[in-house]
């Protein structure tokens, strides 16, 4: 290599006149080493065969290279820091996340299903024997149709009450939401008010729904009671919503006398708890947060505030219908938000 090197220099003292051949004076374009160039350096493999590692040795490389299960354990650990206490990946991207919610004594609210402002304390002072006498046609239409279909129900699941209040609530669900759907969306045709009567309809739709997620707690549903309320939930779902369609003062009337014959199922079942037929079991915990009950609860205090709730739906369905029967629309009358 000294030798190459020695050479080179004689050869151009010699020949001084094309030494301008070797060596310029202009200044010469740099640009800063990739990885690339940096390997192939390294290897030996560029600007001719005679570099050699030997003579890149005193190069301090610029880039590290860092190793893969390292990259990969830290994309790891900053994929496990957006997770949730559930296991659910949380994206910072869309800007949504839950606040801390904590219940009054400073424990952590456990429910995605409704929060600390939506529960409340049910009225049971609510007078449950009213009852509206049918006088028109289609109130006595209405009420007919309501005794018949408590007949397969009597026979079906006797004194069962655990079994029919849960098949009970699968239906209770459906009108309210049926009607706030189809105002909310006469609301959007006719680029008017609902007065309010969607959200009155979505609660009690919601208030059900919430019924039936506490009677699941109690009574768990075998394979068969499960294929009925998808038979059941089907036929009701599109008769009702067409019966909506064609005379809303017809289907508020028929919920209105579906809510009568749920308070005498839910006082039945409250007989059957005072006479030692039916266990006096500890209300469930989503049934304690959600009416606000004492944390010794039971059973029966459970039903109790159930009951209440459905009287509460009876005065809503059987109001609508009357302001309908009178010739007007829901809208020009108050809509009973927060009536439970």
């Amino acid at each position: 290599m000294n030798r190459i090197a020695a050479r080179s220099v004689v050869g151009a003292l010699c020949h001084g006149r094309n030494f301008n051949r070797y060596i310029s004076t202009a200044p010469v374009a740099t640009r800063p080493l990739d990885a690339a160039d940096y390997l192939n350096r390294q290897n030996g493999t560029a600007f001719g065969s005679f570099y050699s590692r030997r003579m890149m040795s005193s190069v301090t490389p610029s880039i590290q290279t860092q190793p893969p299960e390292e990259k990969d354990q830290k994309e790891s650990s900053a994929a496990d820091a957006k997770k949730g206490n559930d296991g659910v990946v949380v994206s910072n991207y869309w800007g949504i996340s839950r606040p801390k919610i904590t219940r009054e004594d400073g424990t952590e609210w456990p429910w995605n299903c409704f929060m600390p402002w939506e529960t409340y304390e049910a009225d049971v002072s609510i007078d449950l024997s009213k009852h509206h006498v049918p006088k028109t046609f289609l109130d006595k239409f209405a009420f007919r149709t309501v005794k018949l279909l408590r007949v397969p129900t009597d026979i079906f699941f006797q004194r069962r009450y655990g079994c029919r209040a849960m098949m009970l609530e699968t239906v209770a669900a459906v009108p309210g939401m049926v009607g706030g759907m189809l105002l909310h969306l006469r609301s959007l045709r006719k680029f008017e008010h609902s007065g309010g009567w969607i959200k009155a309809l979505l609660e009690e739709a919601e208030n059900e729904r919430m019924h039936l997620m506490t009677m699941v707690e109690l009574v768990k549903p075998v394979w068969y009671e499960r294929l009925m309320v998808l038979t059941v939930q089907g036929v009701f779902f599109n008769a009702f919503f067409v019966l909506y369609v064609i005379s809303p003062k017809l289907a508020h009337r028929i919920v209105g006398y579906l809510e009568e014959e749920a308070i005498h199922s839910y006082t039945e079942f409250l007989k059957d708890i005072d006479d030692g037929k039916i266990e006096n079991v500890p209300a469930p915990a989503i049934a304690i947060d959600y009416w606000r009950l004492p944390k010794d609860a039971s059973l029966k205090d459970v039903i109790t505030v159930i009951r209440a709730d459905e009287a509460h739906h009876r005065d809503v369905n059987h109001f609508a219908s009357d302001i309908h029967f009178q010739g007007k629309k829901l809208k020009e009358a108050p809509a009973p938000i927060g009536y439970r």
